[in-house]
């Protein structure tokens, strides 16, 4: 397992971002472990995930010149690599969206810098269904930007549903052309898990979920 993945599940488990037991999912699937960015809730713990979003980025060789973040878990992350970005010397400019259209001030659904003419790398933090990416493809193209690729914390690389050979991650790229990055997948966290005395005993469970969900790797 790269460094940066080893790195960002050891982060989520210290910040108990991820957590093992029974968790019902949205979709109504009993899952033996849950994954909620929003526990990344300090400076100090936003600045180390930044850094693994970042390595992930850096190790697909994807071309970009702009970070969009989907309202709303995308844009506090889409900030934080923008931070990482420029301590190692590359000022990006950053956009989100609105969940709702702004009729006052500057109007609209974008803040930020312009995405007409530019490369967008999409950060968020998980892929569900896809709804946001979605969205937020939709934007940037209307707004005459071109999406390079998507980057998010956890691919789960779980079907979507009955009838589905596709994970949302990869229903997306295959929709959009656009690669989608994980900071780390399942497959990561069955290796991590096999390798902790910690969490060994919940990689049976973590198996045979996947044997039920599992949609196969994904890039």
């Amino acid at each position: 397992m790269s460094d940066h993945r080893s790195r960002f599940l050891q982060l989520a488990l210290h910040s108990q971002a991820l957590r093992f037991g029974e968790f019902t999912l949205k979709s109504g699937r009993l899952s033996p472990y849950f994954f909620n960015a929003g526990r990344f809730d300090s400076g100090a713990r936003l600045a180390d995930l930044a850094a693994c979003y970042v390595d992930a980025v850096e190790a697909a060789g994807i071309a970009f010149d702009l970070l969009f973040g989907p309202a709303y878990k995308g844009i506090p992350l889409a900030t934080a690599l923008a931070c990482e970005f420029a301590r190692r010397g590359r000022d990006l400019p950053v956009a989100f969206n609105r969940k709702e259209a702004k009729a006052h001030g500057e109007g609209g659904m974008l803040i930020g810098a312009p995405l007409e003419d530019r490369n967008v790398l999409i950060v968020d933090d998980v892929i569900t269904a896809g709804t946001a990416i979605r969205e937020a493809v939709g934007l940037i193209k209307a707004a005459g930007g071109r999406v390079a690729g998507i980057v998010v914390a956890l691919d789960r690389q779980e079907v979507l549903g009955e009838g589905s050979r596709l994970s949302a991650a990869q229903s997306v790229a295959a929709e959009t052309g656009a690669p989608v990055i994980a900071v780390a997948n399942l497959h990561d966290l069955l290796a991590f898990a096999g390798e902790s005395a910690e969490l060994v005993s919940h990689r049976d469970r973590l198996l045979a979920y996947r044997a039920s969900y599992g949609s196969g790797p994904s890039d």
